[in-house]
Protein backbone atom coordinates (compact mmCIF):
# COMPACT_ATOMS: atom_id res chain seq x y z
CA UNK A 1 0.00 0.00 0.00
CA UNK A 2 2.77 2.44 0.88
CA UNK A 3 4.86 1.43 -2.31
CA UNK A 4 1.24 2.78 -4.44
CA UNK A 5 0.65 5.74 -2.02
CA UNK A 6 4.61 6.59 -3.06
CA UNK A 7 3.94 5.93 -7.08
CA UNK A 8 0.79 8.29 -7.13
CA UNK A 9 2.67 10.88 -5.19
CA UNK A 10 5.68 10.59 -7.74
CA UNK A 11 2.96 10.55 -10.95
CA UNK A 12 1.46 14.04 -8.89
CA UNK A 13 4.81 15.43 -8.94
CA UNK A 14 5.88 15.06 -12.16
CA UNK A 15 2.83 16.01 -14.03
CA UNK A 16 2.85 19.20 -12.24
CA UNK A 17 6.36 19.64 -13.22
CA UNK A 18 5.11 18.51 -16.94
CA UNK A 19 2.99 21.77 -16.38
CA UNK A 20 5.42 23.86 -15.16
CA UNK A 21 7.96 23.25 -17.96
CA UNK A 22 5.04 23.75 -20.61
CA UNK A 23 3.85 27.11 -19.17
CA UNK A 24 7.27 28.19 -19.27
CA UNK A 25 7.96 27.47 -22.83
CA UNK A 26 4.49 28.79 -23.61
CA UNK A 27 5.37 31.85 -21.19
CA UNK A 28 8.84 32.44 -22.72
CA UNK A 29 7.23 32.58 -26.54
CA UNK A 30 4.62 35.19 -26.24
CA UNK A 31 4.09 36.41 -22.15
CA UNK A 32 2.50 35.90 -19.58
CA UNK A 33 0.08 38.05 -20.37
CA UNK A 34 -1.22 36.57 -23.72
CA UNK A 35 -1.37 32.85 -22.40
CA UNK A 36 -4.05 30.72 -21.77
CA UNK A 37 -4.35 27.70 -19.32
CA UNK A 38 -5.67 25.97 -22.72
CA UNK A 39 -1.99 26.64 -24.18
CA UNK A 40 -0.19 25.38 -21.11
CA UNK A 41 -2.45 21.99 -21.08
CA UNK A 42 -1.67 21.76 -25.05
CA UNK A 43 1.90 22.29 -24.30
CA UNK A 44 2.12 19.69 -21.66
CA UNK A 45 -0.46 16.89 -23.94
CA UNK A 46 -2.71 17.01 -21.12
CA UNK A 47 -6.20 17.29 -20.69
CA UNK A 48 -7.41 21.20 -19.82
CA UNK A 49 -9.42 19.58 -16.29
CA UNK A 50 -6.10 18.07 -15.28
CA UNK A 51 -4.82 21.67 -14.89
CA UNK A 52 -6.87 22.41 -11.35
CA UNK A 53 -5.70 19.80 -9.97
CA UNK A 54 -2.35 21.05 -9.34
CA UNK A 55 -2.62 24.65 -9.75
CA UNK A 56 -6.24 26.82 -8.39
CA UNK A 57 -5.26 29.32 -11.49
CA UNK A 58 -3.11 30.82 -13.80
CA UNK A 59 -1.37 33.41 -11.00
CA UNK A 60 -0.32 30.33 -9.11
CA UNK A 61 1.51 28.54 -12.19
CA UNK A 62 3.26 31.57 -12.67
CA UNK A 63 4.06 32.05 -9.54
CA UNK A 64 5.68 28.11 -9.26
CA UNK A 65 7.90 28.89 -12.52
CA UNK A 66 8.88 31.95 -11.55
CA UNK A 67 10.12 30.62 -8.00
CA UNK A 68 11.85 27.80 -10.19
CA UNK A 69 13.57 30.40 -12.35
CA UNK A 70 14.80 32.33 -9.69
CA UNK A 71 15.73 30.16 -7.62
CA UNK A 72 18.16 28.22 -10.41
CA UNK A 73 19.93 31.81 -11.41
CA UNK A 74 20.21 32.57 -7.97
CA UNK A 75 21.62 29.17 -7.72
CA UNK A 76 24.25 29.15 -10.35
CA UNK A 77 25.57 33.43 -9.44
CA UNK A 78 26.12 31.61 -5.94
CA UNK A 79 28.20 28.16 -7.35
CA UNK A 80 30.01 30.55 -9.77
CA UNK A 81 31.05 33.33 -6.80
CA UNK A 82 31.39 31.03 -4.11
CA UNK A 83 35.33 31.19 -4.09
CA UNK A 84 35.32 34.89 -5.76
CA UNK A 85 36.02 37.30 -2.59
CA UNK A 86 36.27 40.82 -4.18
CA UNK A 87 32.50 41.99 -4.21
CA UNK A 88 32.97 43.87 -7.85
CA UNK A 89 33.70 40.61 -9.14
CA UNK A 90 31.04 39.15 -7.89
CA UNK A 91 28.79 41.55 -9.94
CA UNK A 92 30.15 41.50 -12.84
CA UNK A 93 30.31 37.56 -12.64
CA UNK A 94 26.51 37.71 -11.81
CA UNK A 95 25.55 40.01 -14.63
CA UNK A 96 28.30 38.62 -17.25
CA UNK A 97 26.52 34.95 -16.26
CA UNK A 98 22.88 35.74 -16.85
CA UNK A 99 23.42 37.77 -20.36
CA UNK A 100 25.73 34.53 -21.07
CA UNK A 101 22.65 32.38 -20.85
CA UNK A 102 20.65 34.25 -22.26
CA UNK A 103 23.18 33.95 -25.62
CA UNK A 104 23.19 30.60 -25.42
CA UNK A 105 19.27 29.50 -24.22
CA UNK A 106 16.99 31.70 -25.99
CA UNK A 107 13.61 30.06 -24.08
CA UNK A 108 15.58 30.61 -20.45
CA UNK A 109 16.39 34.56 -21.85
CA UNK A 110 13.13 35.12 -23.43
CA UNK A 111 11.13 33.62 -20.28
CA UNK A 112 13.44 36.09 -17.61
CA UNK A 113 12.86 39.27 -20.06
CA UNK A 114 8.76 38.59 -20.15
CA UNK A 115 8.48 37.90 -16.40
CA UNK A 116 10.19 41.11 -15.54
CA UNK A 117 7.79 43.00 -17.69
CA UNK A 118 5.30 41.55 -15.88
CA UNK A 119 6.10 40.52 -12.38
CA UNK A 120 9.47 42.77 -12.48
CA UNK A 121 11.30 39.72 -11.61
CA UNK A 122 14.55 41.49 -11.43
CA UNK A 123 14.01 43.89 -8.81
CA UNK A 124 11.38 41.89 -6.95
CA UNK A 125 13.44 38.75 -6.89
CA UNK A 126 16.90 38.81 -8.00
CA UNK A 127 17.09 42.07 -6.97
CA UNK A 128 17.81 40.68 -3.30
CA UNK A 129 20.95 39.32 -4.27
CA UNK A 130 21.88 42.25 -6.10
CA UNK A 131 21.00 44.31 -3.06
CA UNK A 132 23.33 42.17 -0.77
CA UNK A 133 26.30 42.52 -3.54
CA UNK A 134 26.05 46.31 -3.48
CA UNK A 135 25.84 47.13 0.04
CA UNK A 136 29.36 44.77 0.55
CA UNK A 137 30.74 46.49 -2.21
CA UNK A 138 29.79 49.70 -0.47
CA UNK A 139 30.85 48.34 2.80
CA UNK A 140 34.43 47.64 1.20
CA UNK A 141 34.94 50.87 -0.13
CA UNK A 142 34.97 49.14 -4.00
CA UNK A 143 31.59 50.88 -4.73
CA UNK A 144 30.39 54.76 -4.32
CA UNK A 145 26.85 55.10 -4.96
CA UNK A 146 24.47 57.99 -3.97
CA UNK A 147 21.55 55.90 -3.86
CA UNK A 148 22.02 52.06 -3.52
CA UNK A 149 17.74 51.30 -4.13
CA UNK A 150 18.20 53.60 -7.33
CA UNK A 151 21.05 51.79 -8.48
CA UNK A 152 19.99 47.95 -8.12
CA UNK A 153 16.83 49.54 -10.24
CA UNK A 154 19.14 50.76 -12.91
CA UNK A 155 21.58 47.85 -12.75
CA UNK A 156 18.39 45.69 -13.43
CA UNK A 157 16.88 47.43 -16.21
CA UNK A 158 19.82 47.84 -18.18
CA UNK A 159 20.51 43.91 -17.64
CA UNK A 160 17.01 43.52 -18.96
CA UNK A 161 17.63 45.37 -21.90
CA UNK A 162 21.10 44.32 -23.17
CA UNK A 163 19.27 40.43 -22.67
CA UNK A 164 16.57 41.35 -25.36
CA UNK A 165 19.11 43.01 -27.60
CA UNK A 166 20.94 40.06 -26.91
CA UNK A 167 17.79 37.54 -27.73
CA UNK A 168 16.90 39.95 -30.67
CA UNK A 169 20.65 40.32 -32.17
CA UNK A 170 21.30 44.10 -31.56
CA UNK A 171 24.19 42.78 -29.51
CA UNK A 172 27.60 41.90 -30.05
CA UNK A 173 29.56 38.49 -28.87
CA UNK A 174 31.23 41.31 -26.24
CA UNK A 175 28.00 42.20 -24.75
CA UNK A 176 28.30 40.32 -21.61
CA UNK A 177 31.50 41.59 -20.33
CA UNK A 178 30.64 45.05 -21.85
CA UNK A 179 27.72 44.91 -19.45
CA UNK A 180 29.33 44.04 -16.34
CA UNK A 181 31.65 46.41 -16.73
CA UNK A 182 28.72 49.55 -17.53
CA UNK A 183 27.29 48.10 -14.10
CA UNK A 184 30.43 48.52 -12.46
CA UNK A 185 30.52 51.92 -13.46
CA UNK A 186 27.63 52.79 -12.57
CA UNK A 187 28.46 51.55 -9.09
CA UNK A 188 31.09 54.05 -9.01
CA UNK A 189 34.13 52.42 -10.18
CA UNK A 190 36.55 53.90 -12.96
CA UNK A 191 36.15 52.48 -16.18
CA UNK A 192 39.57 51.35 -16.42
CA UNK A 193 38.90 49.60 -13.39
CA UNK A 194 35.72 48.23 -14.19
CA UNK A 195 36.77 46.74 -17.75
CA UNK A 196 39.47 44.88 -16.17
CA UNK A 197 37.39 42.98 -13.12
CA UNK A 198 34.54 42.93 -15.54
CA UNK A 199 37.30 40.88 -18.41
CA UNK A 200 38.27 38.73 -15.15
CA UNK A 201 37.55 34.97 -15.95
CA UNK A 202 36.24 31.94 -13.49
CA UNK A 203 36.79 28.19 -13.82
CA UNK A 204 33.20 26.83 -14.85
Amino acid sequence: MERSVDRRARRRAETRQRLVVAARAVFARQGIEATRINQITEEADLGFGSFYNYFPSKDAIVEAVLEQVVSNAGAEIERLTAEVTDPAEVVAVAHRSLVQRAATDEEWGWLLVRLDLSHDVMLSALGGYAARDLRRGVAERRFRVPDQEVAVVAAGGALVGVMRAVLEGRADGNAAEAHAAGVLQLFGMSPEEAAEVASRRQAG
